[in-house]
């Protein structure tokens, strides 16, 4: 028995054509979650929403409901690494051919999921990376922010031998090989998105990136400060070295 079926609540899903899931992990997200979920919906109407309730005191879960979302409620906080694994997982049981990765606090804009789509379902990659700093848009992200995206996007540059410029983006689209991938094995660490990249290199998932563009913060702001991004960012480049020379999973050559 899959073990979202005692936390799920069931919807009917479209019958036909490729499956596409929008999971959207949230902690105490009841203020912005509503639209998130309409956002997603008026964009592509073909989209099922999941969303990954990671333990909030607020009433996020109940906002999702109401809004026709899938919800999965996790017991206690485990952090975004877990509750997107959590996605993965749902979507590689039911299965789903697509699932895209969206921030529920507003930043995403669902008018870009067309673009973040087309290289999967062009079959011409595994992993499509909705990059801020390609050229579309104006976002606009913190000195601290940024210095660290270059940072990373020159180290991944190097180790997946083609170019990358926004490898902290969460704004993800990811194919059948991608979706067996991380619901079987995903980091739960601080920019989790820089180690999935480097796994996903590491096992042979053709990464594309796209211009996208990217709103601030519709509420609440985020609780990086400085000293921390760089404390982290430092335990990051560790993982991603390591990440690199660790063993790789069997996929199925189907999926």
């Amino acid at each position: 028995m899959s073990v979202f079926e005692l936390v799920l609540d069931p919807l009917a899903a479209p019958d036909h054509g490729p499956r596409r899931l929008a999971i959207v992990p949230a902690l105490n997200e009841a203020a912005c979650l509503g639209a998130v979920i309409e956002e997603i919906r008026a964009a592509d109407p073909g989209f099922e929403v999941l969303v990954v309730d990671d333990g909030s005191t607020d009433g996020t879960a109940a906002v999702a409901r109401a809004h026709g979302a899938h919800v999965v409620r996790l017991p206690y906080n485990l952090g975004i690494g877990g509750a997107v694994q959590t996605g993965f997982r749902y979507a590689l049981e039911q299965g789903f051919d697509v699932a895209v990765q969206v921030d529920a606090d507003g930043q995403h804009d669902a008018a870009e999921l067309a673009a973040i789509l087309a290289p999967v379902a062009a079959g011409e990659a595994d992993l499509v990376i909705g990059s801020r700093f390609a050229g579309a848009g104006a976002y606009r992200a913190s000195l601290t922010r940024r210095a660290g995206s270059r940072v990373f996007a020159g180290l991944l540059s190097l180790l997946t031998g083609r170019r990358l410029t926004d490898t902290t983006s969460s704004f993800r689209a990811v194919g059948r090989r991608g979706i067996h991938l991380f619901a079987v094995d995903y980091p739960h660490g601080f920019l989790e998105t820089v180690e999935a990249t480097v796994m996903a290199a590491r096992h042979g998932l053709r990464v594309v990136e796209v211009p996208v563009s990217m709103r601030a913060r519709s509420t609440g702001r985020s609780s990086l400060t400085a000293g921390i991004s760089v404390f982290y960012s430092f335990k990051v480049l560790v993982a991603i070295f390591v990440g690199y020379f660790r063993a790789t999973l069997p996929l199925p050559e189907d999926a």
